[in-house]
């Protein structure tokens, strides 16, 4: 779960990892331009800063932007079609709406002033520039700032070009080298002595900082005026022999590549295969996909350690679950290297074929006490698992990309990311034009799974045929999956929809989700059982699911199962009986960042503390809720305006608070950070930002 953008008021800018060093002007220039122009683009080659100073410039800003200040980093995405999935999933929209993404992006941002920053988009341009110049027609108090080595060609862009910092003894460039160096070397100091061989070093490296931050590590080698031998050495030979380029960045290859020459054979070959990574690895990642010949899997962890004080790899996190990250323009020289060795289709082929493991690891395992721990895991891998999809879609058998984009229906399904997952599913379908064979099989079902919304009776049907299909190809008993009852009920055809609903049979634990859907069955018949207010028997199914799910010690599902408790609870005219199994299925939700499930337990939760007389927390708690409807990509569900749930709790709260008091309380909850908004729910005061 998260809050919504107007729900947070800081965005998701990261902590700066290390002190920045000047661009007072620049700094300057922006804030002017963002007081006046919609689009402002930071444009220079790779390794100047414009990364870094957009995202100070960001930090600065953050007061004039009471919507939040929100970061998209488009370096890791191959694909442009997933551009506005990337902004969706960046400012915490759940793509769970079938309506086109775009739209449900503006209406998401649409509030309090906020700032976009669109980091790393010259791969992405033309895609950028259409997702940009609709949002900023759709979105009135919207602000981008994007960073880019060409202008997007936005009408009403303003261009800032960055260029390498200022080479005096006393300016930006010496400062930056002598504060990294002081970091790489704490012995380090800038004195009047060494101060022209530092100025010397930026001079020679033409003021650009990331080959300042290259060099400055080197000192933990060599000193200073060896250094500087070093450069004047190795530039004069690789410039003289270079084909033509623009000087900065011949000069920031010839860095980067004197880091190279300095790394050792295997140091070399592991940065080249580590190319192929998009948005981090970890050690067991790198592991299974790099090694081979020279390098085998027992060096990589040493390595890895040996590129990370080398400043090629840096490190986020300690012990098995830290991740590497590797720079843009860093990673593109390995990837040149690694075309150079003729490896590369091998390498992308190994990194492809790990994710596909990782994605049938986690079907296996989802139903069980490690549900959280792959939630969270394929969240870190999804520009990962991304690049394995697009490298299953190119491979000549359709296969591998069913597979794939099937195995993956939890993730899709059960994580936030069904927008996603129905464009891949489709992708992946067409392109296996003939249907049979059970990755087909699985992939129909998963795109049908994730296309089924609460009121499409056809959906639902569909899921349900689609299942049987994957039960009969997995020679699995099929269970009775009363979907087709549970769409009459949402629609409000509870009668006809007992009718429909059968009995449930079991179906054996594992393979292609046959235990999910026993866990649905009794799901589903608590959910009808609670709307025709048969609420001792709600609560007994309830409780057989949850049972059932601890058994498993899943989490997804078992959250369900505490919400028809709770829900029965109240039904029943015990609101104190229903706070802590909705509390704790809204901790469950949160755990494996199920924002639409999140969504439905606030809901229950202003219902409880309503029926208990806390009218003033209700009031907040709806004001939460509605905020994490529209989170869930779902905003239709929380207008008061369309939603009989909120008109009718607005009716009664507003009449016992009065108009100002409960507009007031409302407000408060909506404008909660995400972390805050949980305290509020779980039983705190909401006072914490998160």
């Amino acid at each position: 779960m998260a809050a919504s953008v107007q729900g947070d008021r800081t965005g998701n800018l990261p902590a700066e990892a290390n002190e920045f060093i000047g661009r007072r002007l620049e700094l300057a220039e922006i804030a002017v331009l963002l007081g006046t122009a919609r689009l402002v683009t930071l444009t220079g080659p790779g390794g100047v800063g414009k990364s870094r100073l957009a995202l100070r410039a960001a930090h600065a800003a953050k007061p004039a932007f009471r919507g939040g200040t929100w970061l998209v980093e488009l370096s890791e995405l191959r694909n442009p079609d997933l551009l506005t999935n990337t902004v969706a999933q960046a400012t915490r929209l759940t793509e769970q709406t079938l309506r086109p993404l775009l739209g449900a992006v503006c209406e998401h941002l649409a509030g309090p002033p906020l700032l976009l920053v669109l980091d790393t988009c010259e791969h992405v341009l033309a895609e950028c520039a259409r997702v940009v110049q609709e949002l900023l027609a759709q979105v009135p108090e919207l602000r981008v700032l994007a960073t880019s080595r060409q202008a997007l060609g936005v009408p009403g862009e303003q261009l800032l070009a960055v260029a390498p910092l200022p080479l005096g003894e006393r300016d930006d460039a010496v400062a930056l080298f002598a504060a990294r160096a002081a970091a790489a070397v704490p012995s380090f100091a800038l004195t009047e002595a060494n101060r022209p061989d530092a100025a010397a070093v930026c001079a020679r490296l033409d003021g650009i900082p990331l080959a300042l931050e290259l060099a400055a590590v080197r000192l933990r080698g060599l000193p200073l005026e060896r250094l500087l031998e070093g450069l004047g050495s190795r530039f004069d030979l690789l410039v003289s022999s270079a084909r033509p380029q623009p000087a900065r960045h011949q000069t920031l290859r010839t860095a980067i590549g004197w880091s190279h020459e300095l790394c050792t054979p295997l140091e070399r070959l592991l940065w080249a295969r580590l190319s192929v990574f998009v948005g981090g690895w970890d050690v067991e990642a790198a592991e299974f996909v790099c090694h081979g010949g020279p390098l085998s899997a027992e060096d990589v962890l040493a390595l890895l350690a040996s590129l990370s004080e080398k400043s090629i790899v840096t490190r986020d996190g300690e012990g098995v679950a830290g991740r590497y990250r590797m720079l843009d323009t860093v990673r593109s020289f390995g990837a040149e290297w690694l075309a150079g060795l003729g490896e590369e289709q091998a390498v992308r082929r190994r990194h492809r074929d790990y994710f596909r493991w990782i994605a049938r690891q986690g079907e296996a395992e989802w139903l069980g006490p490690g549900q959280r721990m792959w939630a969270e895991r394929l969240t870190a891998e999804h520009a990962n698992l991304r690049l394995a999809v697009e490298e299953c879609l190119a491979t000549p058998e359709p296969e591998t990309a069913l597979e794939l984009t099937g195995s993956l229906w939890y993730f899709w399904f059960a994580c936030g990311f069904a927008e996603e997952g129905r464009g891949c599913l489709e992708r992946a379908l067409r392109r296996a034009s003939e249907g049979g064979g059970p990755e087909h099989t699985l992939a129909v079902w998963a795109h049908r799974l994730v296309t089924l919304v609460p009121d499409d009776l056809e959906a639902a049907e569909s899921v349900s045929t689609a299942y049987v299909w994957l039960a009969e190809e997995r020679h699995l008993p099929v269970p009775a999956l009363p979907l087709t009852g549970a769409s009459l009920a949402v629609r409000g055809e509870s009668a006809r929809s007992a009718v429909l609903y059968g009995s449930t049979r079991q179906a054996p634990a594992g393979d292609g989700g046959a235990e999910f859907f026993q866990l649905m069955t009794l799901a589903l018949q608590a959910y009808l059982l609670a709307g025709q207010a048969a609420f001792e028997r709600c609560a007994s199914v309830a409780g057989r699911l949850r049972q059932e799910c601890q058994k498993r010690g899943e989490l997804w599902m078992r959250a369900w199962g505490d919400f028809f408790v709770s829900l029965a609870a109240i039904g029943l005219g015990r609101p104190d009986e229903a706070l802590r199994p909705a509390r704790e299925a809204l901790t469950a939700k949160w755990r494996v960042h199920d924002r639409l499930g999140a969504a439905a337990v606030a809901d229950l939760l202003v219902a409880a503390q309503a029926a208990r007389g806390e009218d003033e927390l209700a009031a907040r708690l709806l004001g939460v809720s509605r905020s994490l409807w529209r989170t869930a990509g779902l905003p239709q569900l929380g207008r008061p305006d369309t939603t009989v749930f909120h008109r009718e709790y607005e009716r009664r709260l507003r009449a016992s608070l009065g108009d100002a008091r409960f507009a007031e309380a409302v407000r408060e909850g909506g404008e909660l950070g995400p972390e805050a908004a949980i305290g509020l729910a779980l039983g705190g005061d909401g006072a914490g930002e998160g």
